[in-house]
């Protein structure tokens, strides 16, 4: 019979592994099922949520047998405590991507239209995922510390901590962390400069500086709050890390920590899969909306219209061919005397909004701006 410890243990990864296959399967439904959230950042989002999923079906099962002593077989045991490390990796990589895709939509968003499609986002995250198999199954090719003795599977009993610490955690865990870190805190940089020269030009020409704006504002938004996804991930992946350090640099009596407190660090490593969905919800719109009309239906929630580059392009032109044409006629006017009439002056403007309505229909049916949050 298991004692109380193990009890909780077994319980909360359930719990864990449940509400990561809920939740991650839900945003990809939400992808799969809605135009407006095909973007390129969601591309990662997916790869991302997937991952997370198979967390929840995979990792925290396999975790709760190996704290029980299973499989008994040694090359099986090595292989379910390495699946732990593939989708750390896998998490990771798709981090990295998706800082490197916030940095150029901010830096260059020019080339960031021309040449970042979906299909170089998809192609990036296949990279991503052979990546974090290679790392992660690197004790399947004998970096691992040989048959367990007693045939009683434990992660610390096959992997080698020097693999574990050296060559995981401070080169492809610790080192994409802080190269994410850097590339968030140039982002804020550029951000600030590019609010500056925004404030300085907006009274010069307020209708382009207006979009321009708004474009803006809706990458930087972007760009906080999955940086928070990298702040949650950083916050629940790293205590099993130092953990795992300490076991491994520091020996002696002073070092040893209780067995208890490696436990919670294990399934702190494990929310992180639990909880991203609810990250993606409280910063996207898109995606509360998406949630909205699985639980409540298609009718109880319509879609908010959110304007793209191309939409706020066309109104913005429309706006000033407008203007000009009523500068023009009045000054027609005034050279020729008055010739329009009432009616001739309600048709026009009617026109004019039809044409924008339909130019902004038509726009709406291409590719949306590229942007994850709005």
């Amino acid at each position: 019979m298991m004692d109380t410890t193990s009890q909780v243990y077994i319980s909360l990864e359930v719990v864990i592994g449940a509400i990561s296959v809920v939740g991650n399967t839900m945003v990809l439904l939400a992808i799969y099922k809605n135009m407006k959230l095909r973007t390129v950042t969601n591309t990662f989002i997916g790869s991302l949520a997937l991952a997370d999923l198979l967390v929840g079906i995979l990792v925290s099962p396999l975790a709760a047998l190996s704290y029980l002593g299973l499989p008994a077989d040694y090359m099986w045991c090595v292989f379910t405590n390495s699946v732990i490390v593939v989708f750390t990796q896998i998490s990771i990589f798709n981090l990295c991507a998706i800082a490197v895709e916030r940095f150029i939509a901010i830096k260059s968003p020019y080339f960031y239209q021309e040449h970042l499609t979906i299909k170089v986002a998809i192609i990036i995250s296949i990279i991503a995922w052979i990546a974090g198999m290679i790392v992660g199954f690197t004790p399947m090719f004998g970096w691992n510390l040989g048959p367990m003795a007693d045939n009683k599977c434990a992660f610390l009993s096959v992997i080698d901590m020097n693999y574990i610490v050296y060559f995981n955690f401070f080169g492809f865990v610790l080192s994409p962390l802080v190269i994410m870190f850097l590339i968030y805190v140039y982002i804020y940089y550029i951000v600030r400069q590019q609010l500056v020269k925004i404030a300085a030009l907006e009274i010069a020409n307020q209708n382009a500086q207006k979009k321009q704006k708004l474009k803006f504002a809706k990458e930087v938004k972007a760009a906080k709050s999955l940086a928070v996804v990298i702040g949650v991930f950083a916050l629940c992946w790293l205590p099993i890390h130092i953990l795992n350090s300490i076991s491994l640099i520091c020996k002696g009596s002073n070092c040893i920590y209780p067995y208890k407190l490696l436990l919670a660090a294990i399934l702190l490593s494990h929310i992180n899969s639990a909880v991203n969905p609810f990250l993606y919800a409280i910063g996207n719109s898109q995606f509360q909306l998406a949630f909205k009309r699985m639980f409540c239906g298609k009718g109880a929630v319509s879609w908010q219209h959110t304007l793209t580059e191309q939409e706020i392009t066309v109104m913005t032109r429309n706006a000033a061919m407008a203007k000009a044409k009523s500068t023009n006629s009045g000054f027609n006017s005034i050279n020729s005397g008055p010739k329009t009439t009432e009616n001739d002056s309600e048709s026009s403007t009617e026109n004019n909004l039809n044409t924008e309505t339909q130019n902004n229909d038509n726009v709406g049916n291409g590719q949306t701006n590229p942007v994850f949050f709005v």
